[in-house]
């Protein structure tokens, strides 16, 4: 007799019980035809539109795009051989994205369920975002609930668990880390068809957290290292933060703003699209200081949605004796 999961997280995908026989037969549904092409699968899913939505939405991460379209293909292929009855078990999901802060890694994690969703590998395609602190307790018997809870919130969807290597902290003999990792590979193992789990983190971080839990490794089928931004790409990216909050960069501060970069990307704790972003709220404020000063004076549209040279110069980075990270 087989052995019943350890873990079985309550609204897992379930077999539907046969429909109890009726007086009256149902009036036959429309049959859609199986598809047996790869154009029908992508037109039946409208997967491409998710996969162009990612090149466009995000800069540069080329070799991460293009790994996202091989699973896509993987994934499409496994539809058409299932049509055949050639496929026994679905392919293995489970995802670990390596790379530093700010280069997209959520971003993908949320596209990819939208693909997972489209080519009905999940059922419902929602992504739980979660860290260390949502999965393990602070005392005996507190982190299988938590852990259990973030799970079935996140069943037929996609599992994102951010930094996951702060699970395992091997120099704390009471930490209740591992018992959160061993809930995380029962389920891994036996629901996987109803639940994807990313892991994403520091690639080096990550590849030590592999190394010390060769059971979470075993179940990863797909590596995905996200690489820094360029200076270029960075430039690119503050472009269309500004285009898309209605702001633009005034006569010089678009050059500026790429010495900026290129300064900032020496100093420490730089987080690429993150801290572009932060970057820019920054010179707002500083544009909003500028303008709010000189109170009596009709300010335009032009007025209100440009950054000047001045917004951006007016940063830490720009002086020679700074020795601190740039506010």
């Amino acid at each position: 007799m087989a052995t019943a999961p350890l873990y079985t997280i309550p609204g897992a995908q379930a077999v539907p019980a046969p429909a109890a026989a009726a007086n009256v037969a149902p009036a036959p549904a429309a049959i859609t035809p199986a598809p047996v092409t790869v154009g029908e699968v992508l037109a039946q899913s409208q997967v491409e539109a998710v996969m162009d939505e990612l090149d466009r939405d995000l800069i540069g991460l080329a070799p991460v795009k293009a790994r996202i379209r091989d699973i896509a293909a993987l994934l499409v292929i496994a539809k058409l051989r299932e049509q055949l009855g050639l496929a026994s078990a679905k392919p293995s999901l489970h995802m670990c994205f390596s790379g530093n802060p700010g280069t997209g890694k959520t971003t993908v994690a949320l596209r990819m369920a939208q693909i997972l969703h489209r080519l009905r590998y999940v059922r419902k395609g929602h992504v739980v975002s979660v860290t260390r602190d949502d999965l393990v307790g602070q005392y005996i018997g507190h982190t299988a609930p938590k852990t259990k809870e973030v799970l079935k919130k996140a069943m037929g969807g996609v599992l994102f668990i951010d930094e996951a290597y702060y699970l395992y902290r091997p120099e704390n003999e009471r930490d209740y880390g591992q018992e959160a990792i061993e809930i995380l590979l029962q389920v891994m193992e036996n629901q996987r068809d109803d639940l994807v789990v990313i892991l994403a983190g520091y690639k080096d971080r990550m590849d030590t957290f592999f190394q010390s839990n060769p059971g979470m490794s075993s179940r990863i089928a797909h590596h995905l290292d996200f690489p820094d931004y360029s200076g270029n790409e960075l430039l690119q990216i503050a472009d269309r933060l500004l285009t898309d909050s209605h702001y633009r960069f005034g006569p010089g501060a678009r050059e500026a703003f790429d010495e900026y970069l290129q300064r900032r990307l020496t100093q420490p704790h730089f987080a690429n699209a993150r801290s572009v972003r932060n970057a820019l709220d920054r010179m707002r404020l500083r544009q909003a200081s500028r303008l709010f000063a000189d109170r009596d004076r009709p300010l335009t549209a032009d007025d209100l949605s440009t950054l000047a040279e001045s917004d951006i110069r007016a940063s830490r980075v720009f002086a020679t004796t700074a020795t601190t990270t740039a506010a």
